[in-house]
């Protein structure tokens, strides 16, 4: 049985890098049971406030970090997360544990599988504390589309911590987990990472398997890490990406060394600056934050360029038909047949479906599974889902032609900070809209990262989103490796 957790309380309290904590495993001087014990402590006190986990996996945790201490106390080498603390979105599945995606339409679901994400993590020494809170089936800019409650930002409880990888986020922020992974359709990783103020990453589509992640829009859908600092998102980044055979999409392109990538200077890098991000509706202190952050990044060596994306206006109605379009697709298993919720008025056949989708899914869930099918039905197909998909070329195209001439480009992540909780929930294209500056990479396949930068009078993070070509990961974590220098 594992001790006590004494020696670790000041490591929960003052987080350490990956680097270290693993260091101190691998010399014994600190033991990964103990270090679980001692976060497994931190959200029973912090989760009834912040809502960021939805379930614990205590005893596969617990008998993951016993089996890394006995590889220490043995000397043996360690896998490259040995004993770090860590939570994953409740839309990756895991084998036992509840997988909700935030939806009472599978509030009793237990997957007899495991996701490949987590098969990696696992393979690679990581403790998984347990599933973390989220939009339902990630669709949403805030977290308060979970039927299980919003969750609370950290950085102040009455505020949103952006969606639909809330959890995700807050729970790295508030230091629940060491670094947590996401999902990100249209910014769902990027966003609240913003909001909380610590390091989102999207990978380039493909990248990283989605095998074993519940989908919400398959052309888009990826998942990434959260972590406290831009190394440490290198390095899970490097732990889960890779070629997967479960996943026909998933890229066989070779997986980079991105944290020692991420050690090279960003001194000579050709930096873009889109006009088109930084118009109307750009709250003034983010706008202020992201100035003095490219200011840095030409104080490390960069060179400043401006490039044009003219196509950006179109970028959110373009993706919310293409997201929506596969939503109703993917949703349509969610019938109350195999598996999930089944409403007890089934009379009939057709009962069942209607009964058991009507009471399963909530509100936004049920607004883009109409929106998508009629997208999709005969006589619009043409006009809105092909159109859109029209636009998604020329928004690629775009970013084929500015990368030509710089190696990433920097925008401001959110158009504002953090909102309050209901503030927007009454008007959903207000909300749609805080996906203006995030939606366009998720629709153009490429990758990026956010990174904080700087914070509002009121001390809400603001992030930089950093923007690179396709499998250009490496190059945008050496940027945000500068702007986080200079936050510091």
């Amino acid at each position: 049985m594992p001790s006590e957790p004494k020696s670790t309380e000041n490591y929960v309290e003052k987080p350490k890098t990956l680097a270290a904590l693993r260091e101190e495993i691998s010399s014994g001087r600190v033991k990964a049971a103990d270090l679980a014990a001692s976060y497994y402590a931190r959200i029973e006190q912090k989760n009834p406030r912040l809502n960021a986990y939805l379930s614990l996996t205590r005893e596969r945790a617990l008998a993951q970090a016993e089996r890394m201490d006995d590889l220490a106390a043995k000397g043996d080498p360690l896998p490259p997360l040995a004993g770090i603390p860590m939570g994953i979105k409740d839309v990756l599945v895991m084998r036992g544990a509840p997988s909700t995606a935030g939806s009472r339409i599978l509030e009793n679901y237990e997957p007899p599988y495991d996701c490949t994400t987590v098969t990696r993590l696992e393979a690679a020494g990581a403790v998984l504390l347990g599933k973390l809170n989220c939009d339902e089936f990630a669709m949403g800019s805030s977290n308060e589309n979970s039927a299980f409650g919003p969750v609370r930002n950290p950085v102040d409880p009455d505020r949103v911590p952006g969606g639909s990888s809330g959890g995700s986020a807050a729970a790295v922020a508030a230091n629940l987990a060491v670094a947590t992974l996401g999902s990100d359709t249209g910014g769902s990783i990027r966003q609240p990472a913003s909001f909380c103020g610590v390091v989102g990453v999207l990978p380039t589509w493909g990248r990283v398997s989605r095998y074993g992640l519940i989908a919400y829009a398959s052309s888009l859908d990826r998942i990434g890490p959260f972590a406290a600092n831009v190394r440490d998102a290198a390095t899970l980044l490097g732990v889960i990406a890779g070629h997967d055979p479960k996943d026909a999409t998933c890229s066989a392109a070779p997986v980079e060394n991105y944290a020692a990538e991420s050690d090279k200077p960003a001194a000579g890098l050709r930096i873009g600056v889109p006009a088109e991000y930084f118009g109307e509706g750009l709250d003034t202190e983010v706008r202020d934050a992201i100035e003095k952050g490219i200011a840095a990044l030409e104080g490390a060596g960069c060179t400043i360029k401006p490039v044009s994306l003219p196509h950006t206006k179109y970028a959110v109605p373009a993706y919310y038909l293409v997201a929506t379009a596969e939503a109703s697709a993917n949703l349509a298993r969610f019938d109350g047949v195999r598996y999930g919720y089944r409403s007890p008025r089934s009379a009939t056949l057709s009962d069942m479906y209607a009964h058991s989708r009507d009471e399963g899914f909530g509100a936004e869930v049920k607004r883009r599974i109409l929106l998508g099918t009629y997208a999709l039905s005969a006589g619009y197909y043409d006009a809105y889902y092909l159109k859109a998909q029209q636009v998604r070329r020329i928004l690629a195209e775009e970013f084929l032609r500015a990368f030509a001439e710089v190696d990433a480009i920097v925008t401001p992540t959110s158009p504002f900070p953090a909102f309050k909780i209901g503030e927007k929930a009454g008007d959903p294209l207000a909300m749609y809209l805080a996906d203006i500056y995030t939606v366009t990479a998720s629709l153009a396949g490429i990758c990026g990262v956010t990174v904080p930068c700087g914070a509002t009078k009121a001390g809400l993070p603001v992030g930089m989103q950093v923007l690179a070509r396709h499998m250009g990961e490496s190059t945008a974590f050496r940027v945000a490796r500068a702007v986080e220098a200079s936050a510091v």
